[in-house]
């Protein structure tokens, strides 16, 4: 019985911390008629976030990301220029224990067969903070939104494990980036 109850209690660990260790969710989208390939040069606009030291952390991770697909950054008058938001938010989740199921199914005494007793539920609800990186690129000259990426995750009290996940969610935000005309 012992061997049981410690089994449903790794169980309900198991699904706590999976719940909580979701993964990286990252979505893109830009304006199909958008002609990214005349694009090579950006400035940024503006980055709105809560915590100040995050803004040239996200510049950082962002104008790396762009460098490597051959953009160059310029102080003002690029082709594109980029807002940043990051949002964090409360998250909660459920999660409900099940301790004592009983002799489960199978042959009692007299001949029923049964699920036995549930035993005791507990459930509990833990709240977790998320954030969220927006990253928008506006045509400069038509002022018109051509690309918008978001990445989002649970954050950590480790100022360093949201810094890597930082840099994850933004490669992954701009690893299926238009970089050619759109096709016709």
């Amino acid at each position: 019985m012992k061997a049981h109850r410690a089994l449903l209690v790794l169980t309900g660990m198991i699904f706590l911390f999976a719940g909580k260790s979701s993964a990286q969710q990252v979505k893109t989208d830009y304006d199909r008629n958008a002609d990214f390939g005349k694009y090579k040069t950006y400035s940024w606009e503006q980055v709105k976030t809560q915590n100040p030291l995050d803004v040239d952390r996200i510049k950082n991770t962002v104008n790396t990301t762009l460098a490597a697909k051959g953009w160059t950054r310029v102080d003002s008058g690029g082709d594109v220029r980029i807002v940043a938001m990051e949002i964090t938010r409360d998250q909660q989740t459920l999660n409900t224990f099940y301790d004592g199921f009983g002799g489960g199914w199978g042959w009692r005494r007299f001949g029923g067969g049964g699920f036995g007793g549930v035993g005791d539920a507990t459930t509990t609800t833990e709240t977790y903070k998320v954030g969220t990186l927006v990253v928008d690129l506006f045509d400069a000259k038509t002022k018109q939104l051509a690309w918008r990426g978001s990445s989002s995750d649970t954050l950590s009290n480790n100022s360093d494990k949201n810094i890597e996940n930082l840099d994850k969610g933004v490669e992954k935000m701009f690893k299926k980036f238009p970089s050619d005309s759109p096709k016709k």
